[in-house]
Formats: C-alpha cells, sequence, structure tokens
C-alpha cells in the first residue's frame, strides 16, 4: 500500500484544515494537496487494495461520545411530519437508472437482510469515533432494483438543506457494491437519532466522514454526475471545495 495516507493528510493535519465537516479551507496549496491525496487514494484501493474491507473493532472499542455534526435537524416539513408519526409511513426510493424503481418503508427495509458492523468514523475536521451500525446493505437493493448496465454512480438524496440547497452525495458504482456500504437505520443497537440521521444514513466505511448522507429519501443510481445540481457529486464538492473521492 503507498506511503501516502489520505487519512494522514486530511485527519492527521489540524494546521490544513479549518473546522472540518462544515466548511473546508480555502487556500489553493491546500486544495492542490487534497487533490493529490484523492488520486493517490483511489488508484491505492483500487488497483491495489481492491475489495478490501475497512477495520472492523469490538464492542469494547465504541466510542462513549460520538459528535452530532452537520445539520442536526431538518427543517422541511414533510420531514418534520415524517418524524412526528415515527417515518411510520416514511418510503426509501430507488430509481433511475434500474429495471424495477422501488419505494420500501422502513419495516421492510428492517425485514430483509442486515449487516451490523463496529467501524471507525473519520471526520476532516480532525477528530474520529467508533460506532455500531446496523442496516441493508445497498447492494441488496441495487441487485433487487435491477441496476442498468449504463449506471456508474449512486446519488443519495437527502431530507435536509443548507441555506436552501438540497443536500446530496454520490459514490461510484464499485463503492456502492462494497459489502460494508450499508443504508443505517440502527447506531449501538438504538434506532438513528434524529442528529444522527433519522431514519437511515448512509455508511461508506472506506470514506471520510462528509460521504456519510444522512436522512437519505431517495438512491438514485445515474451515468454521470454532470448537470447534477453543482455537477461535482456532493454539497460539499459543489460549494465548499472538498473532493468527491474521499477514500481512507
Amino acid at each position: 500500500m503507498s506511503g501516502f495516507s489520505r487519512r494522514g493528510l486530511l485527519v492527521g493535519s489540524g494546521g490544513l484544515l479549518l473546522s472540518g465537516c462544515d466548511r473546508i479551507t480555502t487556500s489553493p496549496t491546500a486544495r492542490s494537496l487534497l487533490s493529490l491525496g484523492e488520486k493517490a487514494s483511489r488508484s491505492a484501493q483500487r488497483l491495489v487494495a481492491g475489495n478490501a474491507l475497512a477495520p472492523e473493532f469490538s464492542a469494547a472499542d465504541i466510542s462513549p461520545v460520538f459528535r452530532v455534526n452537520g445539520n442536526t435537524r431538518p427543517t422541511a416539513a414533510a420531514y418534520l411530519a415524517q418524524v412526528e408519526r415515527g417515518f411510520a409511513d416514511w418510503r426509501l426510493t430507488v430509481d433511475g437508472l434500474v429495471a424495477k424503481p422501488m419505494a420500501m418503508s422502513l419495516a421492510q427495509l428492517r425485514a430483509l437482510p442486515q449487516r451490523t458492523q463496529i467501524t471507525r468514523h473519520d471526520c476532516v475536521e480532525g477528530w474520529s469515533a467508533i460506532a455500531q451500525w446496523t442496516g441493508v446493505p445497498l447492494a441488496l437493493l441495487l441487485h433487487g432494483a435491477g441496476a442498468l448496465p449504463q449506471a456508474r454512480y449512486a446519488v443519495f438524496h437527502c431530507a435536509d438543506d443548507f441555506s436552501g440547497k438540497p443536500y446530496y452525495e454520490s459514490i461510484d458504482l464499485a463503492e456502492a457494491l462494497h459489502p460494508q456500504t450499508i443504508l443505517a437505520h440502527t447506531m449501538n443497537g438504538q434506532p438513528l437519532s434524529v442528529g444522527h440521521g433519522a431514519p437511515l444514513r448512509l455508511r461508506v466505511e472506506r470514506q471520510l466522514g462528509y460521504k456519510q448522507a444522512k436522512y437519505v429519501m431517495r438512491v438514485e443510481l445515474v451515468a454521470s454526475l454532470t448537470g447534477l445540481y453543482g455537477g461535482k457529486g456532493g454539497y460539499w464538492e459543489d460549494h465548499s471545495g472538498y473532493q468527491w473521492w474521499a477514500g481512507i
């Protein structure tokens, strides 16, 4: 594995980044370094690590505190109404370049085969925390919906926004089909709190914290990110210069 570590660059360097998952430095030097890290990490993971798993931990390693950051409570009336109803009539939509679009309730998702994993969340702010996550493997949903051959990216549309701009994230199909990529509904044995992304959040364990989209409402398969919102593959990528590839 390459000695150039994106985790070391992004997580270990407090001087390079400002206060993390909510904003990023606009320094041209920092952006250049981030770009180098992105290319090195992506090449290493795809050419060397392949489908390797991110490290997993024991229950004894679970952090006593796991920060709530980013948006902590979406303000959309439709979302708040779902919170009041306990997400009883909430549905996850899976559509785009699929043969069989789906709309699934939380109960239906919980009835599918589940994966539980204890993993570390690494934020670009410089902090990390370990938690246990349980949810549906994303690969299971994409296979069930019949992903079409031209699909290259999974886009996660979320219930929250920043200053009226919708929040979203995306990953490529290789990462979407990775066995540790799940849509989690449970954290440390309890249903997700609103602050941590209820009712469903993405866990893509080989990437940095800002890729772990909360409040996921829709998964859309697309052939290209061009023309989707700002065209760079995520809210922070569009508006704050974050790198789309956040592999660690």
